[in-house]
This record gives C-alpha cells, structure tokens and sequence, in this order.
C-alpha cells in the first residue's frame, strides 16, 4: 500500500506543474505534438537479485541473473513536455533457469534538448513475476511496486523522413519485492538496460 501512495504521490505532483506560479499556466499552452500516439518494441538486458537468496543454482554471481527480455511499449504526448507510457516485458533468452515477467504504467517528463533529442524520466507503478525453476531451488516472487527510469530518444524523422525514433533507457523494475524461496522468505530487485525503436502515429 506504501509503495502505491508513493507512486499516486508522483503522478499527481507532476500533474500539477502545470498549476504552478509562473509562464507555465496550462498544458494546453504548451507546443502540440504532432504525432502524439506511439508504440514500440524493444531489447532489455535484464538484471534480478536477491538480496538473501541465490535466485539459480548455476549462477556465477551470488543472487544475479542476467535475462535477455522483449519489452512492447505504447505511449501518448500530451505535449512536448509530459507524456504517459505503458510497457511489457518478458525474457527471451537467460544464462540460468530463471524466468521473469513485467508490467509497467509510467508518466513521462520530458525534455526536447534539440530539435532530434530528447531526455525524459519514468516515474510509476509496476508488476514483476520472477520465477527460478531448477527443481532443488525453486524462487517465486510476484509483487507490485514503484518503478523509475532514465532515458533519452533520438528522432529519425528529419533523416528518413519517417516518424520513428530510437530510445535507450534505464528502468528500475522492481526494489526489494517480497517473494518466496525455497528455504525461506527473499527479497528480490530488478533492473533493465533498455535499447528499442518506436513508431510515431
């Protein structure tokens, strides 16, 4: 309950920029996007740790797994400065016997640098299901929590014409998420290294 009072924190602080005293006196006022519907997809390297536990019997480092995830997103501007985001995550390829899921809902600050740049945060809510299935250690952690992200896209569109961008960012999905192990209770922490291509409708 704590973890979804932060996140509803964030999301009406950042709601209510455009209240504050100043030249910013409504979103409205601001430069429209032309384009302002997006989908994406996208590679993630993924990292899960367990802070007392070791998520895979084979892993090299204690409580680390390394995943290779597929993550779609889609997004709507409702300016240049302030969007909102959702994504999916799910593993693809992993150096053990873990697999992991995700779900994310993000509002999007934003930043036009340039005409091409843009840097951005994600501030939100998400769920992660880890599960680490080798028959002597089994892990299950499935818990909802705040997630936040850095990143920064570039826009194609004054090259190829084409409304696509390339984005590169990094989410932490998940931070001492309570689970299950199978001597006991863990903690577990999730983090993604994320490089993809979006399509501006």
């Amino acid at each position: 309950m704590k973890k979804f009072t932060l996140s509803l924190v964030s999301i009406i602080a950042l709601s209510s920029i455009s209240f504050a005293e100043g030249d910013v006196v409504s979103p409205m006022s601001w430069g429209e996007v032309e384009n302002p519907f997006y989908g994406g997809i996208a590679l993630a390297a993924t990292s899960t740790r367990g802070s007392n536990a070791d998520l895979s019997f084979f892993s090299e480092k204690d409580g680390q797994d390394r995943l290779g995830n597929l993550t779609l997103n889609a997004g709507y501007d409702f300016n240049q400065f302030v969007a909102v985001e959702a994504r999916y995550t799910t593993d693809i390829s992993n150096e053990d016997i873990v697999e992991m899921s995700g779900w994310s809902l993000f509002v999007k600050p934003q930043y036009p640098v340039s005409e091409d740049f843009t840097i951005y945060a994600l501030l939100g809510f998400g769920g992660v299901t880890v599960d680490g299935i080798h028959p002597i250690r089994p892990v299950h952690v499935d818990d909802n929590s705040f997630q936040w992200g850095l990143g920064i896209s570039y826009s194609l569109k004054n090259a190829i014409d084409y409304n696509i961008e390339i984005y590169a960012d990094y989410t932490s999905l998940a931070k001492d998420m309570d689970g299950v192990y199978w001597n006991g209770d863990l903690q577990t922490s999730v983090d993604a290294l994320t490089v993809g291509v979006a399509y501006r409708f």
